[in-house]
């Protein structure tokens, strides 16, 4: 799986309102970029890369949307993986690793299950200048 994502050959950049209606459009546009870039929609790891983006998303709208009227889901991918960002602009930086009984963590604790059950990476990276955040998700092919 490659590491380098600035690498991958495919990409594709989407920032929506921050409000319920952006996570199917998130979705939707990663189902598209998704045939677009010929990877079978029957793999194993599509169907849980919609659900984790989808959860993200969710995230976003949910908790960030008060400091983050917008939010940027970049997709990336390449012939060995699948990868995905999503960005808002609210300053908290999520535990990655909290478990399910932590307080507001359980769509977070799906995400890591499904991302480490699949093989892949997850990482939260800040804002240069500390005001915002993307979680970035790396699922092999």
């Amino acid at each position: 799986m490659s590491t380098h994502l600035e690498a991958l050959p495919y990409r594709h950049v989407l920032t929506l309102p921050t409000e319920p209606s952006a996570v199917r459009t998130a979705r939707q546009t990663a189902e598209q970029a998704i045939a677009e870039w010929g990877i079978n929609r029957r793999h194993p790891a599509v169907d849980p890369a919609l659900l984790i983006l989808s959860e993200l998303v969710t995230n976003s709208v949910r908790h960030a949307a008060v400091l983050s009227p917008q939010v940027t889901v970049i997709y990336a991918a390449g012939a060995d993986c699948l990868a995905f960002a999503v960005h808002d602009r609210h300053p908290y930086q999520p535990p990655l690793y909290a478990s399910v009984t932590d307080t507001g963590a359980g769509g977070l604790a799906t995400v890591m299950e499904l991302t480490l059950g699949l093989g892949g990476t997850a990482v939260v990276r800040g804002d240069a200048d500390g005001r915002g955040k993307s979680i970035w998700i790396t699922l092999p092919l």
